[in-house]
């Protein structure tokens, strides 16, 4: 499938440059772009979807060199210049591509149960409603990526035939309109809630080879928490987004990490998670763990305590990248064997700073890693802000996060006796630490609300492990690239759209008050 649908970004690209005129068109259009989907099991799509999905967002190029870095759980060991923000092009191009490489299977499993020549064969593994409420709660998720990162962009709605939402329809739209930010969230928020209202809780998902949610239940959680990040995220900026905040968590969210959204990798070398792919089989020791962030774990920044979530992220420093994947972990270990690679450090830095740095634990450098689409912790932390700070939900995100992670109840007990009241910055930040992983909603957060606090500004100084032995510097200077004097309030349109789209790039860029990396989305600070 995946081929496929290669091939069918390969026939836009093509019909996008050269085809001119209208009888071509409907030549080409006629077969192309309508590969032969009857037969083939929804089920099968969807977790090839998922799977893709996730591979490709969170890997080493794609998380490892934009948004992980720039949130600050990672620092390059080697090519420090992406991580103060000059990315590779045809990174971004790859992300942009992927996410709808991605939406085209997801609407292909609405295609094929709701397609009387598929429709029958695919209620034979599971209920017709139910699979289409999990595609169109994946499209939700799939854009939300989009349109977090870009603002603008072309979207495509089940529920919605509005004219400007152009995505994903080949045939009639080569060259798509982009939609709006306003109109994009206002419908993510409608298709979440009319999703969850079509599933049908008695019945699975998917009689087979469901690898996400099991059951349809947890597939209506995940709809409504969701819901809920959404409506909170464009609160105040998109109308009616406090009507579904409350009616999302009417409607029922997550109440445990049983409820947890996340694709678990295989425990092998074939189909292992994407970091355990990159970091052993490819090779690609290039990240570490963050100064920053290994500081505030240890109560060195901000207002908390010691973490035990460090020992659980970090591997010690005497761990070498054999050593990672055996090491067995204490939450006694001591901390100074925990330290991180200098965040935005120049590249002549770099090979005097990555001796003797962390890199991430065995938990996240695993074959069965499992990568989380959303969690239980960060609904309670979304609860806490629209309970107006509210320290219970605080506390249980808290627990929640370091339950997740395997820390044992007497040093989570600790932490919570000991835990700095609830406020803004201290539920935001303890949302940071729980986003661990998870860079994109990390980095849609801190545009949204200006938190964490502790992350090194451009401009900035902070301490180096050893000195440098031409300059004996202790300190160096944070100085972005590309003209940067803050972290990227979004992603530049791919260069490649410029030739495919031109018309729709320069109309959405003007919309959204420039193709640049400074302008800010319609919900950020």
């Amino acid at each position: 499938m995946k081929k496929i649908f290669i091939s069918i970004v390969s026939i836009v690209a093509l019909l996008a440059t050269t085809v001119s005129c209208t009888d071509q068109l409907d030549e080409i259009n006629a077969n192309p772009n309508q590969p032969e989907i009857v037969g083939v099991p929804a089920y099968g799509v969807f977790n090839g979807a998922v799977t893709f999905l996730m591979t490709q967002s969170r890997g080493s190029f794609s998380s490892g060199r934009m948004a992980l870095p720039w949130v600050q759980y990672s620092a390059q060991r080697n090519y420090t210049e992406e991580d103060r923000f000059q990315f590779r092009e045809g990174t971004n191009q790859s992300l942009y591509t992927d996410y709808y490489l991605a939406a085209v299977d997801f609407k292909t499993i609405i295609d094929l149960n709701t397609n009387p020549a598929t429709k029958a064969l695919n209620a034979a593994y599971g209920n017709n409603d139910n699979q289409i409420a999990a595609a169109r709660v994946m499209l939700a998720y799939t854009f939300l990526q989009l349109v977090d990162v870009y603002g603008d962009v072309p979207y495509y709605s089940y529920g919605n035939q509005d004219a400007d939402f152009q995505g994903l329809q080949l045939a009639k739209h080569i060259k798509p309109k982009f939609a709006s930010q306003q109109k994009i969230y206002a419908d993510l928020l409608k298709e979440l809630k009319e999703a969850s209202a079509m599933i049908v809780t008695a019945e699975p998902v998917f009689t087979n080879g469901d690898n996400l949610f099991k059951s349809a239940t947890k597939l209506k959680k995940f709809a409504s928490s969701l819901r809920l990040r959404i409506a909170t995220r464009v609160k105040g900026v998109v109308p009616g987004a406090e009507t579904h905040i409350a009616e999302a968590i009417a409607a029922g969210v997550m109440t445990s990490n049983d409820d947890n959204v996340g694709l678990t990798y295989q425990k092998d070398d074939i189909n292992p998670s994407p970091f355990y792919r990159d970091f052993y089989l490819g090779n690609r020791t290039d990240f570490a763990i963050t100064n920053t962030f290994v500081d505030l774990l240890k109560g060195k920044l901000g207002v908390f305590g010691v973490d035990p979530r460090l020992q659980k992220y970090a591997a010690p420093t005497t761990a070498s990248k054999t050593d990672v994947k055996t090491f067995s972990y204490t939450e006694t270990d001591d901390l100074t064997k925990y330290v991180g690679m200098p965040y935005g450090i120049p590249s002549s830095l770099a090979a005097s700073q990555r001796p003797n740095t962390s890199f991430w634990s065995s938990n996240v450098l695993k074959q069965d890693y499992t990568e989380i689409l959303m969690e239980y912790a960060e609904v309670e932390f979304l609860l806490s802000e629209n309970n107006g700070w509210d320290n219970a939900n605080y506390q249980k995100g808290v627990k929640a996060s370091m339950e997740r992670w395997a820390v044992s109840a007497a040093k989570i007990n600790t932490y919570l006796a000991n835990l700095a009241p609830a406020s803004q910055a201290n539920v935001l930040n303890q949302k940071y630490i729980a986003l661990f992983m998870q860079p994109y909603e990390a980095f849609a957060e801190y545009r949204r609300t200006g938190f964490p606090n502790t992350l090194l500004q451009p401009g900035g100084s902070y301490e180096l492990n050893a000195p440098h032995p031409e300059t004996d510097a202790t300190t160096y200077t944070f100085e972005a690239l590309r003209g940067l004097t803050s972290m990227p309030a979004r992603f530049t349109y791919p260069v490649n759209l410029q030739q495919l789209n031109g018309e729709s790039v320069k109309a959405a860029s003007l919309n959204i008050g420039g193709d640049k990396l400074t302008t800010k989305l319609i919900w950020a600070k």
